[in-house]
């Protein structure tokens, strides 16, 4: 497994919110949820995406957009269109003085706008939950990155908008699913990009020293890793396998490893019900008090706290 496949491995959505807007300008959205992560795909006319600090952009139909929360942002038919809706944390809509819009604004099964046949329409997907893999994930991204539709051909943005309407047995689960989808085919145009402004593990995946190193650490978390095992079995001294790792990566071998692994813990720990003593042989710690030593040394809080927060944060109820 290479690092970005293990990175896209990540995203799993799990009641993710998704929604048709379908509007008629003028219209301005102003989106505070808080969200994590956000996907808009532009299926009908254009709109400006305004974050609140960086640039604006203007997208088109067959665009994608990907959104890192939780800072507040726009999105408007113009960029002279002042907000007339403000989306809270989970997802309550109201106008800008704080009336409740969520019943005026229901076009239907996740439809929603100003007006059913309205001239502009998007496909929204949101991840509510905050995920460890999906926050490295997160750090490799900008705030606002964009995917323009000449530059990838992909079918997910068609067969989601045929799913979106759809009332049926595990239609969440269906949707979840394809979210996700797009998530990754976005990504990867996006880091695909002839000018891409990569992160260092993504341009070390091709040097012939680091990338077999690091396709070894990914593909065997467990395996009692020291740099002196890496680098004989890439054929270099220990030495030149650290130097070059901190140059291209941008921190040494074993920490790398350290954060892959507890990004992994938890990511294990908020998905599944294994043991901490199971999750800990799994990502390469001895037992489950060195895992939880670790843990807590890195995130503040130990793996039970962590796990207890993460469900909670999932079984909170939508305002």
């Amino acid at each position: 497994m290479d690092a970005l496949t293990d990175l896209l491995d990540g995203p799993r959505a799990r009641g993710a919110f998704m929604l048709r807007c379908v509007l008629d300008p003028p219209w301005s959205v102003r989106i505070q949820d808080e969200a994590p992560l956000t996907l808009v795909a532009m299926v009908r006319d254009e709109a400006w995406v305004i974050p609140d600090e960086g640039g604006p952009e203007h997208v088109r139909p067959g665009d994608v957009v990907i959104i890192r929360g939780p800072a507040p942002y726009v999105v408007a038919d113009d960029r002279g269109t002042a907000p007339q809706i403000v989306i809270h944390p989970g997802q309550h809509c109201t106008t800008p003085d704080g009336t409740s819009l969520s019943e005026a604004m229901d076009l239907g099964v996740r439809a929603w706008g100003n007006a059913p046949d309205g001239r502009t329409e998007m496909l929204v997907g949101t991840y509510q939950m905050r995920g460890a893999v999906t926050q490295r994930l997160l750090s490799a991204l900008p705030a606002l990155a964009v995917v323009r539709g000449d530059t990838w051909e992909s079918p997910l943005v068609g067969l989601l908008g045929e799913e979106i309407g759809r009332d049926e047995p595990g239609q969440e689960v269906v949707l979840d699913r394809l979210l996700d989808l797009l998530l990754i085919g976005t990504l990867r145009a996006w880091f695909s990009r002839p000018r891409a402004e990569k992160p260092g593990w993504y341009r070390a995946h091709g040097d012939a020293v680091v990338g077999p190193a690091l396709r070894l650490l990914h593909d065997d978390l467990s395996h009692p890793w020291t740099v002196a095992d890496l680098a004989a079995r890439v054929g270099v001294s220990r030495a030149a396998l650290a130097q070059r790792f901190g140059k291209l990566v941008g921190e040494p071998p074993m920490a790398y490893l350290t954060g892959v692994r507890l990004a992994q813990a938890a990511d294990l720990l908020r998905e599944s019900e294994a043991t901490l003593e199971s999750v800990a042989r799994q990502v390469g710690y001895g037992n489950a008090f060195a895992l939880s030593t670790a843990f807590k040394r890195e995130r503040g809080v130990s793996p039970q706290e962590y796990r207890t927060s993460q469900e909670h944060r999932s079984a909170a109820p939508a305002r």
